[in-house]
C-alpha cells in the first residue's frame, strides 16, 4: 500500500510540474509580448491566439493538450506494470487522480506563482489518452470544433463540449459509470464542473454581449 501511494504521488508530482509549462505564456515571451497583460489576460491558448496570431494559438492549444496526454498514457501503459491492483475500481482511481496532475499544473502553475488558464486544452489531452474515454473525447473535440466555428465563441464550444463528453460518456457506459468505472465517473464530473466554474467571468460577458470572439476581440 505505501509502496502504491509513493509511485501514484511521484507520477501525480510529475504530471504536475509538465502541466505547469506554459507554453502559451512562453510563445508569447518568444514572440516579445507578456500576454498576461493583454486580450483576456489568460495564458492560455485562446488569447495566445488572440495576441500571437493565429497559427501561435494553434501550437500553444497543441502543446497544452499534449502535456495532458503524455503523462496520462504513460500511466495507462506503465502503472500496472508497477501496482498490484487489487480490483478493477482501484486501477481506474490511480489512473484518475495521475491524470488530474497535468490539469492541476496549468489550472495552478508553479513557474507563474500559481495563477494559470482554464485548461480546456490540457484536459483534452488528458481524456484522449484515457482508452475508455478516446472515442467521446473525439466526439467531444468535434462538437468544440462545430460549435467554435457555428458560434465563434470558445467560452460557448468549450462548455458545449465538456456536456458533450460527459454526456455521451454516461449515456453509452452506464452500466459500470457507477460501479467499476466510479472512479472515472467522479472525473468527467468533476472536469465539466472545473469548465463551468472557470468560465463564469465569460458567461457574464456574453450576457452583456462584450465577450471577444476566437482570434478576434481586443488588440493588445
Amino acid at each position: 500500500m505505501i509502496l502504491t501511494i509513493a509511485i501514484v504521488a511521484a507520477w501525480f508530482v510529475g504530471g504536475y510540474l509538465l502541466g505547469s509549462i506554459p507554453f502559451g505564456w512562453l510563445i508569447g515571451q518568444a514572440r516579445g509580448v507578456d500576454i498576461r497583460e493583454h486580450g483576456s489576460r489568460n495564458i492560455g491558448a485562446t488569447n495566445c491566439g488572440r495576441v500571437c496570431g493565429k497559427p501561435w494559438g494553434i501550437l500553444a492549444f497543441v502543446l497544452d493538450a499534449a502535456k495532458g496526454f503524455g503523462p496520462t498514457l504513460a500511466a495507462v501503459a506503465w502503472l500496472p506494470a508497477l501496482v498490484d491492483f487489487q480490483s478493477e475500481r482501484s486501477r481506474w482511481l490511480a489512473t484518475v487522480l495521475v491524470a488530474a496532475a497535468p490539469i492541476f499544473g496549468h489550472l495552478f502553475p508553479v513557474w507563474l506563482g500559481f495563477r494559470g488558464g482554464k485548461a480546456v486544452a490540457t484536459a483534452l489531452g488528458v481524456v484522449l489518452a484515457l482508452p475508455l474515454l478516446t472515442v467521446w473525447a473525439l466526439a467531444a473535440f468535434g462538437a468544440w470544433i462545430v460549435v467554435t466555428g457555428l458560434s465563434r465563441y470558445v467560452s460557448v464550444a468549450s462548455t458545449a463540449a465538456a456536456l458533450a463528453l460527459a454526456g455521451l460518456y454516461l449515456g453509452f457506459e452506464r452500466a459500470s459509470a457507477w460501479s467499476d468505472y466510479l472512479p472515472v465517473t467522479v472525473f468527467i464530473l468533476l472536469v465539466v464542473a472545473l469548465v463551468i466554474v472557470r468560465h463564469g467571468s465569460n458567461y457574464v460577458r456574453l450576457a452583456r454581449g462584450t465577450e471577444n470572439k476566437v482570434w478576434g476581440g481586443k488588440k493588445p
